[in-house]
Order: C-alpha cells, then structure tokens, then sequence
C-alpha cells in the first residue's frame, strides 16, 4: 500500500519547508518514503512541486500522478489538474471551492498566532487529517523542528497543525493510509550522502563554483566543515576551482570539486593537467539537460560520454554513477580510493534527480575512515616521480620531504622535467595508460534484480536505477518476465563480466534505459563490444523517469 502526495506553488512559497515536515514526520511514523522535486529556474513565482510518496514497502522511485494534491499557489490549479487521475483528491490554499477541500493557511495561521509564517504547520496538520493519520503525530517533529526557538513557537505550530486537522476533518475519506512497517527515520538526500561520504572518507579541501544541481554538495560540505576539519573555498570560476584542486592533491590534501556540464566544460584543461601531472583529482559531476545552460533545473544522463572523453589528450580515469543516495556515500569513497590508488582524475556522474531524492535508509556512519593517500613516507636518495613501473602507478612522494620533484605539464621524463625525446614520449604514455589494466580488474560488477531468466532484460545506469527496478517489479507481476543489470561504475568496463552477466538471464529482448535523446550507455556498450542490438528507451524532457512509466513503455 503506497500513497502519493504533491506539494505544490510558486517558488518561495514554502514548498520545501512543507515537504520536509511531511518527510520527517512520515519517516518518524516508521513509513518508506521517496521524495522527488520539480522546480523552475527562478528565485521566486513559477511553477514548482514536491512529490512525497509514502508506502508500507521500500519505494524507489517516484509515481506519475498523485493521490493526494496540494495546492498552494491557485493559479497553477488549471495546469497541475491535468496531471492527476480521477481518484486524485485535492487540498487548495483559498477560500472554500466546488469538488475540493479548501483552507485559507495563512489566515488561519494569522488568526491563531498573529502571523502568517506558521501556515505551513496548518497545512501539514491538513494534509495528515486527509490521509487518515492524527495531527497528534506531527508533535514530536514540530516539537524538534523548532525546539531552539522556544516553547511560545513549538505550540504555536502545534496549535496550527491541529488547527489544519479540524479544517480538514469533515472531507476525510474510508481509505486506509499506510501503516508504519519499522523502516529507519533517517532520511537523507543524494546530495547529503555524497557530502558525507567525501568528508569521512578524509577530504580536507573543497573548492567549487556554486552551480545547479552540485551547489547541495558543496553547500553540505560547508556546513559541516568545522566538525571535519575541511577548508571550503568558493572559487571565482570553475578554471579556478579544478586548478586548486590540483594544487592541493600536489600538496597531498585529498581534494575535490563539484561542478555541472557548463563548469566541467571550464574544467577539462584542468582536469587533462591532472592526467599529465598524475594527481588524484576527484570532481563532483552534476548533470542536467543541454546544450547551453538548457534547462538547469532540471534531470537528465546527458554527460556520460562527455565524463569518459571529456579531455585533451588520453589518460586513463574512473567514472561512477551512484543511482542511491547510499550508493552515493560508498561510491565517493570508492571513487577517492581509486583517485589516490591510480593518481588520476576521478569523476563521480550524478544528476538533479538523484541530488534531490531524499528517502530513508539505516544512518550514514559520521566516524572519519581517511583514504589510504599511497604517500611514499621514506623516499630514497635516488627517488623520482613518475618512475616507469610495470602497472604506470609511481611511487608519490610529496613535496618538502626528503624527495626532489619536478611537476610539469609539457610532457616529461621520469624525474619530471620537460622532454622532446619521442621514445620517452612513447614510454611515458604508455606508463599512464597502463594504469587502465589495473583499474579494468577492479571494476564494479553490474547488480542485478529480477529472476535469473528473464524474456527482457533492461540495462540502465546511475539514477535510473530506482525506477527500473520497481518496473521490473511492476512487470513480473504482470507475468512479464523482466530482469535488470544496473551499471554504477560506467567507465572503465570489465567487458568479460559485463558480457557475462548480460548472457547469464538468457534476454531474447534488451532495451537500454537512460535519460538521454542518443542512448550514450548504449551506444559505449555497443563500441566496448559488451553489446549487440538492442532497444533503447531515451527520456528527455528533464522529468526522472518512474517506474510505471518504464514498465509501461516496456510492454508497448
């Protein structure tokens, strides 16, 4: 049993203060939750929604239509109406109207408290009333939400949410909500999770252009720089950014940046400095719809080829793609091991569905676990920096130690001064490539879901991992046969095990599932031969994909 709820209104209207009231309270209730937004590019007006899905089960992704609607801003009435169903009840923020439950929030709040400002207290005391829940819930929440400014505001909210309850009372149907199944109160989004992950795996420098949707990252990094000790600078550009980067990952400092497609475009000299120089660089990747700054609110996986080949000149990087906010915490910290293991860059490929998803999951471990940094602490006498070794990783000294180094990015010989030998050209890239043999051997094996034959096999990657796999869900209980391969690591390949595992499910159809108009994935599967024909299912309209729409689409 699931229920879906959609905030909606203008921005700066209080959208996100409401849903977050929702959110923790549903969580505190013992309840799956999975929360998605939908906002325009703007500071304030337009048209922004926040889906709140609740259920007894764990939720993946979000759903197409809600049950429940929530109207704040009454002009958009017209719009969102369009996207509900005929089961869809709807709660407006006005005065009393035909075929609808209608509360003024903001008198109401003013009348109780003298001020408009706890209307949204009102709002989520209706909005529990209308799913069948007592207000009497909300307490504890409001209790702690607002604890620090006193009990005069803590019972003020509480006065406004029972208020919203008793408004709301008469209209409550016979349908019953979804009971607490003991799911973990700790809610986190993407964004939050990857944060944590670099600031426990040991990351000591931050340094970004704020830029949806990366800005969460970075934001979430500041704010707990003091209690890890990490110094965070906003650069004035994104050049600037990556060039600190590599400043600090020179001087040992696990370092990274966050950055979206138009800043990683500033970026690629930097980050082709990084290769040359062979510096453990780690950026943050946030994608969104382009070209241009296109539609910079909102979702899309339209940069995988640009993360894999976005450089001048070859060298050998990883790129992750978490599709949970719990794979995003472990894969930060796989992505900064393999980072300093291989001295190259790193790149770890999100987008604004996954940065803003926010569901519940057991608590993210806060201890520190610093990265092991492979420093060489007693160089030798005869010690020099890109040493050609049979795997390319030289040992890394760092400078002010007992080792001389030498750091150009013209090409080098191994104690790092510049050459135009083009044997030791030759010998040099070859070095760096070699790092790639390496990194083949430790890459992330697909996770699979579903039976272990299926008809139909949907391969998809990074965020899409939620929805796809509630389609798989969706379609097998429909007596579809459906299995899913999930690749969070999408470059380098393992082409055996990736070859392997598509074969394993016996697939007679495969369809490709990205938030792209080309099928990027696809068509590197097809290049790195892991891939024959195959379907491609492409979404581009800047919407994440849900499950219903993919199993849908999958039976047509």
């Amino acid at each position: 049993m699931d229920l879906s709820i959609r905030v909606s209104g203008a921005a700066g209207q209080g959208i996100g203060t409401l849903g977050s009231l929702l959110t923790g309270a549903f969580a505190g209730m013992g309840l799956h939750v999975f929360t998605t937004e939908t906002y325009m590019s703007r500071i304030r007006g337009g048209l922004n929604w926040m889906d709140i899905r609740i259920g007894d089960y764990e939720l993946l992704s979000g759903k197409e239509t809600p049950d429940l609607l929530v109207v704040l801003d009454p002009q958009s009435l017209s719009f969102l109406r369009e996207r509900t169903n005929e089961w869809t009840l709807l709660l407006l923020n006005g005065p009393p109207t035909v075929g609808m439950v209608a509360i003024d929030f903001a008198q109401e709040a003013k009348a109780l408290t003298g001020e408009v400002v706890m209307a949204n207290a009102v709002a989520a005391g209706a909005v529990f009333a209308l799913l069948g829940y007592h207000a009497a819930r909300l307490h504890s929440l409001l209790d702690a939400r607002f604890a620090r400014k006193g009990q005069d505001v803590v019972d003020a909210n509480i006065r406004c949410a029972q208020r919203g309850a008793e408004l709301a009372e008469p209209y409550v149907g016979t349908k019953l909500p979804p009971k607490g199944v003991g799911a973990p109160d700790f809610v986190c989004s993407g964004s939050e999770a990857i944060g944590l992950g670099a600031a426990t795996a040991g990351v000591k420098f931050v340094a970004a252009y704020p830029m949806t949707p990366s800005t969460a990252t970075f934001t979430y990094l500041a704010n707990v720089a003091d209690e890890f000790g990490i110094v965070v600078e906003q650069a004035e550009d994104e050049i600037a950014a990556i060039n600190m980067v590599c400043g600090a990952t020179y001087a040992g400092v696990p370092a990274m940046t966050t950055t979206s497609g138009g800043g990683f475009a500033l970026m690629v000299e930097g980050v082709s400095l990084a290769g040359m120089l062979e510096l453990p660089a780690f950026i943050m990747l946030g994608q969104r719809p382009g070209p241009a700054t296109g539609l910079p609110t909102r979702t899309g996986q339209t940069e995988l080829r640009f993360a894999v080949h976005g450089s001048h000149g070859e060298f050998a990087r990883a790129v992750y793609a978490p599709g949970t906010p719990r794979q995003a915490y472990e894969l930060t910290r796989v992505g900064l091991e393999t980072a300093h293991r291989y001295q190259t860059p790193v790149i770890l490929l999100t987008d604004q569905f996954l940065a803003d998803m926010r569901t519940n999951t057991t608590p993210l471990d806060r201890a520190p676990r610093p990265i092991d940094r492979h420093i060489l602490a007693d160089p030798p006498p005869d010690y020099v920096r890109y040493t050609i070794t049979p795997d390319g990783v030289s040992p890394r000294a760092l400078p002010g130690s007992a080792a001389y180094l030498v750091a150009d990015s013209d090409e080098h010989g191994e104690d790092g001064h510049i050459t135009e030998d083009l044997n030791v050209r030759v010998q040099m890239q070859e070095k760096r490539l070699r790092k790639l043999e390496g990194m083949r051997r430790e890459v992330l094996a697909p996770e699979r879901y579903g039976p272990e034959r299926a008809e139909h096999l949907l391969i998809c990657w990074g965020s899409t991992y939620g929805p796809c796999r509630e389609a798989v869900g969706l379609l097998n209980q429909r007596d579809i046969s459906a299995a899913m391969l999930h690749f969070s690591q999408v470059w380098p390949l393992n082409v055996g095990a990736a070859r392997a595992a598509i074969a394993s499910t016996g697939a007679r159809r495969i369809t490709v599932v990205e938030g792209n108009a080309t099928g990027q994935f696809a068509s590197l599967l097809r290049e790195e031969q892991v891939l024959g024909e195959c379907e491609l299912m492409p979404k581009y309209d800047g919407l994440p994909f849900t499950g219903e729409e993919i199993a849908r689409r999958a039976q047509s």
